[in-house]
């Protein structure tokens, strides 16, 4: 009699070269996303608070953090880490997703989450646009050219794209030029207005969106204060943002109240109390206004929550084994 040995699990390793040219357009990441925050406020995901460890010496400014979380929509449960030595080095900063199938029982990929980060939190900031700036919005001022910086514009305009005034402030050479390359890739007939240090304070107070991405920063940190009556302020869990700015707002939101308390606690003010008036998933779900008023300046905290790093990392790891990329590997055997 044949005896029938049961295959042990495997997981697909996929690197950063393998995922770098999956293309997933800007209107397909805005709506993945958009369905993970509902997911998650309808109570069908799970997503703790991110746990985040400072290294003991200051002198190589090391962070680490990592979260867990299920994405209830695809039953698919992750979970990601992230380390930096050097707190504005790209060179020095790796992070990786690892999916796992709730239906099957088994782990599905293991992959870099460079290219997740850098959709899904584009995309988070075109949501928060979308519902929270004034209904007449027509200008928007990005300031950062980092890794996640480069995409956010188009999705900016993917989401609004009654969008007329399209500004960017940064300092790297090679940021910029991808910057406005990405750009021309997806809105081949507009332009991106270039700002230099000394006007950043008038071109925050000039626009309608203001989106402060940027880490250590250039520049004069930014204040809600500036803002014009109904502006928006989206900060990126950005360094260039200055501290209190939370305590200035007519209304703030965030993307986890939670996670804020962990990794913004600087932008509430002297007494480091988190007070918001609404989280986006609930403001996504209809549950909470993104405003109350079209004349009040709104500051909003984006910090990435994994729910919606699941279903990016889901369809890249989807396409990119489709295409036969990927590493099989039989961790258990």
């Amino acid at each position: 009699m044949t005896k029938h040995h049961k295959c042990p699990p495997t997981i697909t390793i996929l690197t950063r070269h393998e995922l770098s040219d999956i293309e997933l357009p800007p209107e397909e990441v805005i709506r993945l996303v958009e369905d993970a925050y509902l997911s998650f406020a309808n109570g069908l995901s799970r997503c703790p608070t991110k746990l985040m460890m400072p290294l003991p010496d200051e002198s190589r400014d090391s962070v680490s953090y990592s979260m867990i979380g299920y994405d209830g929509a695809l039953e698919q449960l992750a979970f990601k880490t992230s380390y930096r030595q050097g707190n504005d080095s790209a060179e020095k900063y790796y992070t990786t997703i690892s999916l796992y199938d709730d239906t099957t029982g088994l782990p599905f990929a293991f992959m870099d989450c460079q290219k997740v980060g850098a959709s899904r939190t584009p995309a988070t900031s075109a949501i928060i646009a979308k519902n929270c700036a004034q209904k007449d919005a027509r200008s928007v001022f990005m300031l950062g050219t980092g890794v996640q910086g480069m995409n956010t514009l188009p999705y900016i305009l993917t989401a609004l794209p009654c969008i007329e005034e399209v500004r960017l402030f940064g300092t790297h050479p090679d940021g910029i030029r991808e910057t406005l390359n990405t750009f021309e890739r997806y809105f081949p007939s507009r332009s991106i207005e270039l700002v230099s240090v000394e006007d950043v304070p008038r071109m925050v107070e000039a626009s309608d969106i203001v989106i402060a991405a940027s880490g250590r920063a250039a520049h004069p940190k930014i204040q809600t204060a500036w803002m014009k009556s109904g502006g928006l302020l989206i900060s990126v869990a950005s360094k260039g943002v200055e501290s209190g700015s939370l305590s200035q707002a007519d209304y703030a939101i965030a993307t986890s109240q939670g996670q804020m308390g962990v990794t913004g606690k600087r932008l509430a003010g002297p007494d480091g109390e988190v007070n918001i008036n609404a989280e986006l998933p609930d403001i996504v779900a209809g549950r909470r206004p993104g405003r109350s008023s079209e004349q009040d300046r709104v500051f909003a905290f984006s910090s990435g929550m994994i729910i919606t790093d699941i279903p990016v990392a889901h369809a890249l790891a989807t396409r990119a084994i489709a295409a036969g990329r990927g590493t099989r590997v039989e961790l258990w055997k």
